[in-house]
């Protein structure tokens, strides 16, 4: 007999960003119906990578910059999951960053989100990978996830949310969502999501932040466009919220699709003895 996890209260400090994409992934899982049994959460490392015990369904604690590779590994495992990875900039840009750029070539049909507060917030707020320059000493510009996300030829879907607009957050992670389970392939979300402790950005975030979708120009179907609107959006001072691709495929472009089909997927393969006999013998005989 086994018993389940039960989810712990949050460990965040009062008014963290977090709080708002832990709200709006369970409101949006709502809406969509999803059964809690066939959800998974890859939580990363630092603040952010612990949401998932924070959740009753399925949560996997990943290796410090590697949730992405094992949440691809859950769903190949078994397509039938609906797969979400979750962590923070520090763990996601800095040693996280080459399964960063390949999640976008490999386009498996998981929805990766980072939770982007410009420090470490649970090692003291040194600077991370998207720091300002001048934030503690740092002299480097920081890192730009979205348009490095553009760059990316891929039907991938890409957005950028806020934890000041809960309601936008959880519509884009409904319509993030729905693309991960119809098997089109990767969703990448990045929420700005504020550390009150270390880095409290909401007065100045709020005040910068631009949806996209109310440019002159806008079309999230055309890559080239998106990227020199938030380019220049960037620029300008201001930060690009909302929408930045949405492929104009219908298709099912997901890996797990390509590579397993309509088959269950190895976790649910019938590997029975009497079931797979002559398929061993086969195996066997060809070693001889």
């Amino acid at each position: 007999m086994t018993q389940s996890a039960k989810p712990v209260p949050p460990i965040w400090c009062p008014g963290c960003g977090d709080f708002g994409v832990l709200a709006a992934v369970k409101k949006a899982a709502q809406n969509l119906k999803i059964p809690t049994g066939e959800l998974v959460l890859v939580g990363g490392i630092g603040c952010s990578g612990s949401i998932h015990n924070f959740l009753e369904i399925n949560g996997l604690h990943a290796l410090h910059g590697r949730l992405l590779a094992q949440a691809v590994g859950v769903k190949l495992a078994n397509p039938a999951l609906t797969v979400v990875a979750a962590g923070g900039d520090g763990d996601g840009y800095a040693i996280g960053m080459g399964h960063f750029m390949h999640a976008f070539k490999k386009n498996a049909s998981i929805l990766y989100i980072v939770m982007n507060n410009e420090t470490y917030g649970l090692t003291k707020g040194q600077a991370s990978p998207t720091s300002q320059i001048g934030f503690e000493g740092n002299v480097e510009p920081p890192f730009h996830a979205i348009l490095t996300a553009l760059s990316i030829p891929a039907p991938n879907f890409i957005a950028r949310t806020f934890s000041g607009d809960p309601k936008g957050m959880t519509a884009i992670l409904e319509e993030a969502l729905r693309f991960n389970r119809e098997g089109r392939g990767f969703a990448f979300v990045e929420d700005l999501s504020p550390c009150v402790t270390y880095n409290d950005t909401y007065k100045l975030w709020r005040e910068k932040v631009l949806d996209v979708s109310k440019l002159p120009g806008y079309d999230p179907t055309d890559r080239k466009t998106m990227f020199r609107l938030c380019l220049e959006t960037n620029e300008q001072g201001r930060i690009p919220i909302g929408v930045m691709h949405r492929p104009k495929e219908s298709g099912h472009d997901g890996l797990e699709v390509k590579l397993i089909g309509e088959r269950a997927g190895p976790a649910r393969s019938d590997i029975r003895l009497e079931s797979n006999l002559a398929s061993y013998q086969k195996l066997l005989g060809s070693l001889t």
